[in-house]
């Protein structure tokens, strides 16, 4: 890459390339305390899979840190905007009575969207949006933290860390290129979708596979949707680019005059079922957070709607301060063997503790105000509350403490395998099925623009590689790219030459 006003190469283009001349032999990865590692592309599991294991040592030493390397700001989605949200209608579904009977009651409840990450970060770049909901229910409070896509780039939580905080596309694409599994998401961020026009124009997912549970004990595995009732909408290249520059807080304004005006925002709320017996037949691992399931295999089932109906009122005290965790559930609903998911569990409720303080959860925003807590915690900052009284802070306990419920909350069982392993997963065709049966001509085309204009400013090997991947799911895919990027190099030698 070079400076526009000098022509010469740009000393931040070349850092990567100067600190790989300064250490010609790599060193030996190690963790915090100085122990080589071993592997460090995947978590360990029960069985390829399996749950995480929490004696994966590597994994919390790398999670733990990356929850505390910022002071007090959320890494991954730093700017948010929250709304008050009303669930209307819900239905009872198959084997899900539980969760139906948490939500009915669940007549409020907060919905976040994120923007891109980055401190101070325009909301209209190509980058996933947040897309997380607080439901109250009479048995506490359910959080749906997902995105505004149905995938992830990553199926291991090990590798979720980002590396710098320079945007630098050098070093996105070397991770991009070296992880094929990320070309699913990729082509979804590069595409169309990649720029919503705002958000009220954008579906939102849980992304991660569940369990929802009867009151039978019966289980399924399940996703969530939530699709806009406003219709997807989304910005051209060209005009996200200038409203990046002009207009950096256009979606959120959007959004909180559609609220004020009383053209409140809906969206329609969806799952998919998966038995357990369909999973052990899926022909790919259906944990998989790089994968989606088959609309015409699972079909969605409406639950219901929401809709956005008030603006905060204290942004410090119901946006800054909220906080949603994906280990907050509710009986009916249970994890699974999502790696990302299993990852998240632990590093989410992590980062509050250590941004918002060990009560955090006493918050109002954050607080289950229609089912008082009761537990052995006491003491710690902010904790405003009657600290649970004379109440014994040890269980068990003979003094009245509070018991367990185990016959309504016993987790459900599924069948695993007792090796533990780290195991890579294949792909699937499921880029190949957006090249052909998504996209028609005209939108193939923008893709691969959006593509090359930022891959086309990457070191010619990291460009290579990565037009192999787009390669593979089509071979028109990787020709194309491969004539973007040399026209736009065309162009740029012409225009120096002038």
């Amino acid at each position: 890459m070079s400076c526009p006003k000098s022509g010469k190469s740009c000393p931040h283009a070349e850092q990567l390339a100067n600190q790989k001349q300064s250490t010609p032999r790599p060193h030996t990865m190690t963790t915090s305390n100085g122990a080589p590692i071993h592997e460090k592309n995947h978590v360990l599991t029960a069985g390829p899979r399996g749950p995480l294991l929490m004696q994966d040592v590597v994994f919390m030493d790398e999670m733990a840190h990356f929850d505390r390397e910022r002071i007090h700001s959320v890494l991954s989605t730093p700017r948010a905007v929250e709304l008050m949200a009303t669930l209307r209608s819900p239905t009872t579904l198959p084997s899900t009575a539980r969760l139906i009977c948490s939500t009915r009651s669940a007549n409020a409840l907060p919905c976040s969207f994120d923007s891109p990450p980055s401190v101070v970060n325009p909301e209209v770049p190509s980058d996933p949006r947040g897309f997380a909901m607080k439901f109250f229910t009479e048995e506490g409070n359910w959080d749906l933290v997902g995105n505004n896509t149905p995938i992830f780039f990553i199926r291991e939580p090990i590798l979720f860390p980002p590396a710098t905080h320079l945007k630098d596309p050098n070093m996105v694409w070397d991770f991009f290129s070296l992880r094929p599994e990320s070309t699913h998401q990729v082509m979804f961020l590069f595409g169309d979708r990649g720029t919503p026009d705002g958000f009220r124009h954008m579906n939102g997912y849980g992304s991660h596979t569940f369990k929802l549970v009867n009151k039978n004990g019966e289980a399924v595995y399940c996703k969530f949707h939530a699709k806009t009732a406003q219709k997807i909408k989304n910005l051209p290249a060209e005009e996200a680019a200038r409203l990046e520059g002009t207009d950096p807080d256009y979606s959120i304004r959007d959004l909180y005059d559609a609220i004020e005006s009383g053209d409140y925002p809906q969206w329609n709320f969806f799952v998919q079922v998966m038995t357990f017996a369909q999973a052990e037949k899926c022909r790919f691992n259906p944990f998989d957070v790089t994968k989606v399931w088959s609309h015409s295999e699972y079909p969605l089932i409406p639950v219901g709607k929401f809709v956005l109906n008030r603006n905060p009122v204290n942004y410090f005290a119901e946006v800054e301060q909220s906080a949603f965790a994906p280990s907050h559930v509710v009986p009916g609903i249970e994890f699974s063997p999502d790696k990302m998911l299993q990852g998240r569990l632990f590093s989410y409720t992590d980062t509050h503790f250590h941004r918002l303080g060990t009560n955090y959860i006493h918050l109002p925003i954050n607080c289950p105000y229609r089912s008082r807590p009761h537990n052995t915690q006491r003491d710690g900052a902010a904790n405003f509350g009657d600290n649970q009284g004379g109440a014994p802070n040890y269980h068990p306990n003979s003094f009245n403490g509070p018991p367990a419920v185990m016959s309504r909350n016993t987790c459900s069982t599924f069948p695993m395998t007792l090796t533990a392993s780290t195991t890579l997963m294949t792909t699937t065709s499921a880029s190949l099925a957006i090249w052909n049966k998504v996209l028609d001509k005209d939108a193939r085309k923008r893709l691969v623009q959006n593509i090359a204009g930022s891959l086309g400013k990457c070191k010619p090997f990291i460009q290579e590689r990565a037009i192999k991947n787009f390669a593979q799911v089509h071979e028109d895919f990787g020709c194309m790219l491969r004539e973007e990027i040399q026209m736009m190099n065309k162009c740029a030698d012409h225009r120096h030459h002038l």
